[in-house]
């Protein structure tokens, strides 16, 4: 065994030791970063048949960000993640893991959790892609939360990041895709926390993750692929085809999104014996306001209670809930000791949900 690895070993005993049962997850910063580029409705009706009054009824959109130059998204999770391990007050060598969501990678491989590694300077640690789309940062959370648990590791940086506007179909072909979308990324640290009193103390009380993989087709990216045929994983075809951009059901994910969101908000609080109505915030996955609207009609939750950030940033997908989690935390939403629901659906289908005390 290296003289590195038994310290490691050392170092994971000796925390296991100490915290024991009481072990719990916290999340001990959040931090968010956006590309300056604002691009709104009025900018989109310029380069395709479509109009500010469209896009805001059928969405909620007003504007989104597109990077201008030559950035990826691990460029974008750099920047998040170095905000976020200032917001924690700890040096970047405390990490001890790099969870990234993210649908659109740097490159096909490696993954781009090892790329944001590399630009961190934290070789030997892992470094692990998450592909769950929206549901991304939901899927790393509970991930993450039950490595710490075991006492495994006690500090992991989680990113979600994206750059869709390098992808998208942005002529009026793609309209209906395209105006979604938007670039950024957010990072949370998650830390190991000795709680002593759960209805008080910062920690995460429960995760829950879930897919559906029939209904794959319904929001997806059909190439490049394996599953292209012996052609090619993608071809002069499928580029006149215009396969290389995402394709949507919109009316298909639109009912899945509310309904799925709505289950997993009842099993948040079956599973620790709470009421809607003990939730002081939510933060829902921002694919669409019209969604969140109906998810909120739908369980009577007061205005007040639910944050957006969908408006000015539409969807950055696996980086929409930490992205709102900053900005609710920057205007006041967000505090300590606050009992938090997170609800997320995205392609996949894929859905989960998380009860947090901030």
């Amino acid at each position: 065994m290296s003289e590195q690895s038994q310290s490691n070993l050392k170092l994971e005993n000796n925390f296991q030791s100490k915290f024991h049962s009481n072990i719990q997850s916290k999340i001990l910063s959040v931090a968010s970063f956006l590309p300056s580029n604002v691009v709104t409705n009025f900018d989109l009706e310029k380069i395709m048949d479509t109009t500010n009054e469209w896009i805001l009824q059928r969405t909620g959109i007003s504007e989104r960000r597109w990077v201008t130059g030559d950035e990826s998204t691990s460029d974008l999770a750099y920047s998040a993640s170095i905000k976020a391990i200032e917001n924690a007050h700890i040096d970047k060598k405390d990490i001890d893991m790099i969870l990234l969501a993210t649908l659109s990678p740097d490159h096909e491989f490696p993954g781009t959790a090892c790329f944001l590694q590399g630009k961190l300077k934290l070789s030997g640690i892992p470094a692990i892609d998450i592909r769950q789309q929206c549901s991304g940062f939901i899927y790393a959370l509970s991930m993450a939360d039950l490595y710490i648990k075991s006492g495994r590791y006690k500090n992991i940086l989680i990113v979600g990041a994206e750059i869709h506007s390098q992808g998208l179909d942005k002529s009026t072909d793609g309209r209906d895709v395209s105006v979604l979308f938007g670039d950024g990324a957010g990072a949370v640290i998650l830390t190991a926390n000795e709680v002593k009193n759960k209805d008080t103390d910062s920690h995460i009380l429960s995760t829950h993750i879930h897919a559906d993989g029939q209904f794959a087709k319904e929001l997806w990216l059909p190439a490049p692929g394996s599953a292209m045929g012996r052609e090619g994983r993608i071809t002069n075809v499928h580029l006149l085809e215009k396969l290389q951009y995402p394709r949507m059901n919109g009316k298909a994910v639109f009912t899945h999104a509310v309904r799925r969101m709505i289950e997993s908000l009842d099993e948040c609080c079956n599973c620790n014996n709470v009421k809607l109505q003990d939730i002081d915030l939510f933060l829902f996955h921002q694919a669409n306001l019209r969604i969140v609207e109906s998810i909120s009609q739908r369980l009577e939750l007061p205005s007040s209670k639910v944050f957006n950030t969908v408006q000015k940033f539409a969807n950055t997908t696996a980086a929409t809930i930490p992205i709102g989690m900053d900005y609710a935390i920057q205007e006041n939403k967000l505090q300590r000791g606050m009992l938090v629901a997170l609800s997320t659906f995205g392609s996949g289908f894929t859905w989960g949900s998380a009860l947090i005390r901030y």
